[in-house]
């Protein structure tokens, strides 16, 4: 297991975090795993064996059972692992019972801090945007939990660019505590990430968490093209995540993983994380599992390597088209090219090499 420095903190993660979506198992969250306290407790003895040193969950999953099982399942391990959630989510129809306002964020953070049986919060993450409550009122209520102790540092989690650039300039205008990291959803299938949010990351050194990094069981070899996929997954029981713009394009990915699978005589979930943990940026990819099986292949991920050759192929077959500005960029022959998107422009940019018809100006 290696170990990564999260953002402008001092603490280092591990490549690998544990989540915790498959825990309890109610309150619309049936179809993705019922982990009780006991099964939790024996994956975290296997995660925290394997290395793995961080714990991600949130108040929203299963509403509040899942922190109240992860609280059940730690016990004595709990100083061994850094401990994360969320906060933000509607917890009930009380219209004061959600967002990220100073009384909701409070009122979250110590019914979190009750059902997981802790005196503290790691990383406390603002779950979504709230496009209602002002900014300071958020840096406010998030300073007072790091000065009370409730919290060490705390993130983001599905902004977007310019949202997380508000943050970011409002808590240093304030001279408030910055967002040490940011949750997204990026996997080969869905690159979104590249064009705003982990150029972000490198240039304002914030840490990137990834959930659902295969794809919420899309890409993990169960999902193929021609076949029913099985009730026993997560895709094949009617859950509505991830939105896929192009089915076709997914499967083509689904099967290069495959491809790599097995030449290398592993799982595509294994190859699908291995290549992500190659890509710029990343801190830590968040792995849930239902089954100690899943469990166990997800962290060996952790060690495998991936030759140059597949980890281009898996690039290339995965490779979004580049979108405004940045096909602009290379159309118009732009220098002076920021180190922090080049990393990534560049791949775009050999698409666009391959296509001299393309004549935008």
């Amino acid at each position: 297991m290696q170990y990564r420095q999260l953002g402008q903190s001092g603490l280092y993660l591990s490549t690998l975090t544990m989540g915790t979506l498959t825990f309890g198992g109610s309150n619309g969250f049936e179809k993705v795993g019922n982990v009780d306290a006991r099964t939790a407790r024996r994956f975290l003895e296997i995660a925290l064996e394997a290395g793995v040193n961080c714990v991600d969950t949130a108040d929203l999953y299963s509403k509040g059972e899942a922190e109240s099982v992860l609280g059940e399942a730690l016990g004595d391990l709990r100083q061994k692992v850094i401990l994360m959630t969320k906060a933000r989510s509607p917890m009930s129809d009380d219209p004061n019972d959600s967002g990220a306002t100073r009384h909701h964020l409070i009122k979250s953070c110590e019914n979190s801090l009750r059902r997981l049986k802790t005196d503290h919060i790691d990383i406390l993450q603002i779950h979504n945007w709230d496009g209602v409550t002002p900014v300071e009122e958020t840096l406010y209520a998030l300073e007072s939990l790091v000065q009370s102790g409730k919290i060490r540092y705390w993130g983001t989690s599905n902004y977007s660019g310019w949202q997380m650039m508000k943050t970011l300039g409002k808590a240093e205008q304030l001279g408030l505590s910055k967002p040490t990291s940011q949750q997204i959803y990026y996997t080969p299938e869905s690159r979104e990430a590249e064009f705003e949010l982990l150029p972000l990351a490198l240039d304002q050194n914030v840490g990137t968490l990834i959930w659902g990094p295969m794809g919420e069981g899309l890409l993990t070899g169960t999902v193929r093209r021609g076949e029913k996929t099985s009730a026993d997954s997560r895709q094949g029981n009617g859950w509505t995540e991830p939105y896929v713009h192009n089915m076709d394009h997914a499967y083509d990915v689904i099967e290069t993983l495959a491809q790599v699978g097995e030449e290398l005589g592993v799982s595509p979930a294994r190859v699908c994380l291995a290549w992500l943990l190659t890509r710029p940026g990343i801190t830590s990819l968040i792995v849930g599992s239902h089954t100690e099986a899943h469990l166990r292949d997800n962290l060996a991920a952790a060690e495998l390597q991936l030759s140059d050759e597949q980890r281009t192929r898996i690039e290339k077959a995965t490779r979004p088209a580049p979108r405004y500005p940045y096909w602009h960029r290379y159309t118009a022959g732009m220098d002076r090219l920021d180190p922090a998107e080049e990393v990534f422009l560049r791949e775009y940019f050999d698409t666009l090499e391959n296509r001299r018809d393309l004549k935008i100006k």
